[in-house]
């Protein structure tokens, strides 16, 4: 009998809380903002942050957001000791440091759990521009001894000359953009005989079954990673299943990440929870850069893995209005905020399909009577491209359905 669910995750816990006080409280000597934050709730001592860390309160998106307004760039959660190498940009705009070290957001096992070591050519397509994303998957990559071909996204047409030219023999990016490159090998009309790509790790996404069947009809080794720009890598697959969908058969799941504590809470009381659906809450084990209790806004679950051991279903959906297209967040908020003030647009809303296995999006304004609509559609798709860094079909409508919201997703990952 492997044993009860409840009991995985609290072995799971109880195997990382010395660690996880150990780096709260070296966090909290380093870290100014992190020592008042505990204060504030009663944690002072080394026994309160064992036996009361589960109390504190959780740390949101919106939360880091204000902090780094407030004490730009970082919000004082940088211990003024930390070595940051880069600093990136993603939508809010919220600022990542990457701390000294060799892969720094811990993405290697992951890799290493889908094959990639020292022997690869890896072809990276996540972006290198502003988001760390591509910086993550490059860093790890490197740390294992592999060789990268920064690949970012875009230029589908060297990236698939380079795959037969170079023989990359892996894949880090969305599973979506991994389909569009094999696609458009074959219709380059590539020689099949130097196709040498074998293994991918894709992410940012999810990956229904039937999208990973046909990426293994070309790659026979696709497994699937969670994590997020704030915390790096947060769970991995070590065999096929969840594709951050939820796991429909026994075993499989997501392994939580190591040099992170990762807990599922309760959506109204924030305290951890092994039953049930909840959000996704991770603790960074390094002291220089303490982020404690942050709330991913993800929803999943615990399940027992085939060995007993606690792991991660899969992402169930978001606890905000914040919505993931092409592997980065829409905000309302921001959406709200670059088209205020659009001359001759009554309404907007956003809206997101999914399409041959790939997010499309589109935005739909009711423009002014009288207004030149191909004017005000030119304004709003640089606005969406320069402000909210997505490129989107813009198309003028007669109107919006009655209690339209901002963002309307239409995605069917079946």
């Amino acid at each position: 009998m492997i044993g009860s669910l409840d009991a995985a995750v609290e072995r799971y816990a109880a195997g990382l809380a010395e660690q996880v006080a150990a780096a709260v409280a070296s966090g909290r000597a380093l870290v100014p903002a992190l020592a008042s934050r505990l204060a504030g709730h009663g944690l002072t001592t080394d026994e309160s942050l064992r036996d009361g860390l589960a109390t504190l309160p959780l740390l949101s998106k919106d939360d880091l957001l204000a902090l780094q307004q407030a004490d730009p760039p970082f919000g004082g959660a940088l211990s003024p000791t930390a070595k940051v190498r880069r600093v990136f940009q993603s939508p809010g705009p919220i600022y990542e440091p990457q701390l000294d070290g060799a892969d720094p957001w811990r993405w290697g096992p992951s890799m290493e759990a889908a094959g990639m070591g020292a022997d690869d050519l890896v072809l990276n397509c996540f972006g290198y521009h502003l988001s760390p994303a591509g910086a993550m998957f490059e860093e790890a990559a490197l740390a294992l001894g592999a060789r990268v071909l920064p690949g970012g996204i875009g230029n589908q047409d060297l990236q698939a000359r380079a795959i037969a030219d170079l023989g990359v023999t892996a894949y880090t990016g969305l599973p979506s953009y991994l389909k569009a490159i094999i696609d458009r090998y074959d219709e380059l009309g590539l020689p099949r005989d130097r196709w040498r790509l074998q293994r991918a790790l894709v992410t940012a996404e999810p990956l229904p079954d039937s999208l990973r069947a046909l990426l293994r009809e070309r790659v026979p080794t696709v497994l699937m990673a969670y994590g997020t720009a704030d915390t790096g890598l947060i769970g991995y697959e070590t065999m096929p299943g969840s594709g951050l969908l939820p796991a429909p058969e026994p075993g499989g799941g997501l392994v939580p990440a190591p040099g992170v504590l990762v807990q599922v809470c309760d959506l109204d009381t924030g305290a951890p929870i092994s039953q049930g659906e909840g959000q996704v809450v991770v603790t960074l084990l390094r002291p220089d850069y303490p982020l404690v209790r942050f709330g991913t806004g993800d929803l999943s679950a615990w399940r027992l893995g085939p060995d007993g051991s606690a792991r991660l279903v899969g992402i169930l959906g978001r606890s905000g209005a914040a919505v993931k297209v092409r592997g980065m967040f829409l905000h309302p908020r921001q959406a709200a905020a670059v088209l205020a003030d659009v001359a001759g647009v009554d309404r907007w809303r956003f809206v997101i399909d999914r399409v041959d296995h790939r997010d499309e999006l589109g935005c739909e304004i009711v423009v002014h009577p009288g207004v030149d609509a191909a004017a005000v559609i030119a304004d709003v798709g640089e606005r969406v491209r320069s402000g909210l860094r997505f490129s989107c079909a813009v198309r003028a409508v007669d109107g919006l359905p009655e209690g339209a919201t901002p963002i309307t997703d239409r995605r069917d990952w079946s």
